[in-house]
């Protein structure tokens, strides 16, 4: 079980500095609220809160999502069951349910995680500076039960955004489009 919790943590490390293409010197002061967002019909109010003890976090997902919900781990790029996965629908969080994501935002750039250009209506996310591994980011949080999904970068100008959330496979949930 240590092994497997010290491959992860080492896969945080590669991964996540892999996943910022900006050198840190130049990266802008990171933001305080999602700037760009999908329009929606969706309330745009305050979210349930959603809380539980680390305990019960342990009991209702699976390790792999505790590692990266709860103790901000990053998969390994490239192994995420979303990264080349292009359906419509959404996606909500692994842990509350919320959704966060609509795949007509997703596009795939490369980085080898899910990515989007933005994040549904609301208050759904919440960036927070992120100063670990000697790089200066701006980490993704599930607003309604702070778990971590991944960053968020503004490397991308091939999108109308120009950013990327670059999320983790597991800490989302896809629920298809209905038809």
């Amino acid at each position: 079980m240590m092994t497997k919790i010290m491959a992860i943590l080492v896969s945080c490390s590669i991964g996540t500095v892999a996943c910022d293409s900006r050198p840190a010197a130049v990266a802008p002061p990171p933001p305080t609220a999602a700037p760009h967002m999908e329009p929606s019909t969706m309330p745009t109010t305050e979210p349930d809160k959603v809380t539980h003890t680390e305990e019960e976090w342990k009991k209702l997902l699976t390790p792999e999502q505790f590692a990266v919900l709860r103790q901000k781990a990053t998969e390994a790029p490239f192994t995420g069951k979303y990264d080349e996965f292009f359906q419509p629908g959404a996606y909500a969080c692994a842990a509350c349910g919320q959704e966060l994501f609509s795949s007509d935002t997703k596009f795939n750039s490369g980085c080898g995680w899910p990515a989007f250009y933005a994040a549904k209506a609301g208050d759904r996310v919440k960036l927070v500076p992120d100063y670990s591994f000697g790089t200066k980011r701006t980490e993704v949080l599930c607003a309604r039960c702070g778990s971590h999904l991944g960053h968020i970068f503004d490397d991308a100008p091939q999108t109308p955004t120009g950013e990327r959330y670059c999320i983790n496979s597991a800490a989302l949930k896809f629920i298809p489009a209905k038809k």
